[in-house]
């Protein structure tokens, strides 16, 4: 079985988890250094409990923690730190808050950690960091806020393994663990490190497997810079214009600015974003680059998904923690443009992030009045108004005119638009 926690496994898994302090590795093939999940006790609110300064149990504070990391419970974790709780208790298996939240992949409750004084390189009981435990899962965007955060890249735990080789040979040949290798080579880790088990490099370990696709993109880090002639910045910038998510990362290793600007002050992930550069986009977002660097004419990487109406982007940006209220040159926030572009899927997505559906361009114009006035009245139209209605859009909002979508809809001869307007009040 090529990765440790498989579902199908799942029973068998959780009995080997509860040895998993005491027993050591298996001769050929190692057990993982962290927990691969477990039923959570339902704990108390603690908004319901007293004050931890006047009688609750750290411990118990602690635990009740842990058992929110599972899950990725947040917000509840978020409640628990600020009564006193550790998020870097651990309990006798040594997993703490921040440790399981490595290797569950709970970037928020990562971040939270972090935020609350994180032991950035602290060891469970394998002596693994978490960038191993989130390498072996495949969780490129914890791995890369790991790397920003400044851990220990190279730490080799105590059965011979670096987070590079637990991503390959306990990895899988797949999206996810192609970005969770492509993440570790723009971060700089070690690539010529054998294993302590098999003795094998991580390019080794990926052919050895059968691997293609982690052998490709770990051929590409072992060949000599191909950004001969080119500052990293640029080399980045034309990796990100190509769709070459491989060779940004060879020039992020080589100490390119993720931030750095084109002559149109577009940045890498901007241009990705324009080219719908997916697994690149996916790429700069784990390193840290930002969805709301503006260039010239007023685009971000976010407002590029309202024109290109990329689901996909748009789901590559949303870790990045976009500023859904940053403006385009004409006023107008993403669902705009994707509202009068007939982007059906895009729209159905965007709602559900808490965008302003009411937002107002600089030309008086809504979501729904841009639907109505700059759209056909066809099948794809239609179903945006009835979306945006049922995500609150107000229909009685008027343009600088003073005229509804209705009006407008019943002017231009859209029959169904009508009807839906009409059927919404």
């Amino acid at each position: 079985m090529p990765h440790r926690f498989r579902a199908a496994a799942a029973a068998t898994i959780v009995v080997v988890a509860a040895a998993a302090c005491t027993a050591e590795p298996s001769t050929d093939r190692p057990v993982s250094s962290s927990s691969p999940g477990r039923t959570v006790n339902a704990s108390p609110d603690p908004s319901t409990d007293t004050d931890a300064t006047t009688g609750a149990d750290r411990a118990a504070l602690d635990r009740q923690l842990r058992d929110a990391a599972w899950p990725g419970d947040a917000a509840l974790a978020a409640r628990l730190i600020e009564r006193g709780a550790d998020v870097n208790g651990k309990d006798e298996t040594q997993q703490s808050a921040y440790l399981i939240a490595t290797s569950e992949g709970h970037l928020e409750l990562l971040r939270l950690t972090l935020r609350h004084g994180a032991k950035v390189d602290d060891k469970d009981s394998w002596n693994g960091t978490g960038l191993i435990r989130a390498a072996e899962r495949g969780h490129a965007l914890v791995v890369g806020e790991l790397l920003q955060a400044g851990i220990d890249r190279d730490h080799v735990n105590r059965i011979g393994y670096q987070a590079i080789h637990e991503a390959v040979w306990l990895g899988e040949d797949t999206a996810d663990y192609v970005d969770t290798v492509r993440v570790l080579v723009a971060g700089g880790v070690q690539l010529d490190r054998p294993s302590g088990t098999e003795g094998l490099t991580p390019i080794e370990m990926a052919r050895e497997r059968g691997y293609g696709r982690l052998a490709s993109v770990l051929a590409r880090a072992d060949e000599p810079t191909r950004t001969s002639g080119l500052r990293p910045d640029d080399a980045l910038l034309r990796a990100a214009a190509s769709g070459d998510a491989d060779s940004a990362a060879l020039a992020l290793r080589a100490g390119a600015d993720i931030e750095a600007r084109d002559g149109q002050d577009r940045t890498a992930l901007l241009l990705a974003a324009t080219h719908d550069h997916v697994d690149l986009a996916r790429l700069l977002v784990a390193m840290g680059a930002s969805a709301d660097a503006l260039d010239d004419r007023h685009d971000t990487p976010w407002l590029v998904t309202g024109v290109t109406g990329s689901v996909a982007m748009l789901e590559a940006l949303l870790p990045a923690k976009p500023d859904l209220t940053i403006r385009n040159r004409y006023g107008g926030v993403s669902v705009i443009p994707a509202s009068e572009r007939g982007h059906v899927d895009y729209v159905r997505r965007v709602v559900r992030t808490g965008i302003n559906v009411d937002h107002v361009n600089d030309l008086g114009w809504t979501a729904l009045l841009e639907a109505v006035l700059l759209g056909d009245g066809g099948p794809r139209h239609q179903e945006i108004v009835r979306i945006l209605l049922e995500a609150g859009a107000d229909p009685t909002l008027a343009d600088r005119d003073g005229a509804t979508a209705l009006e407008h809809a019943r002017e231009k001869g859209q029959t169904e638009v009508v009807k839906i307007l009409k059927a919404a009040g």
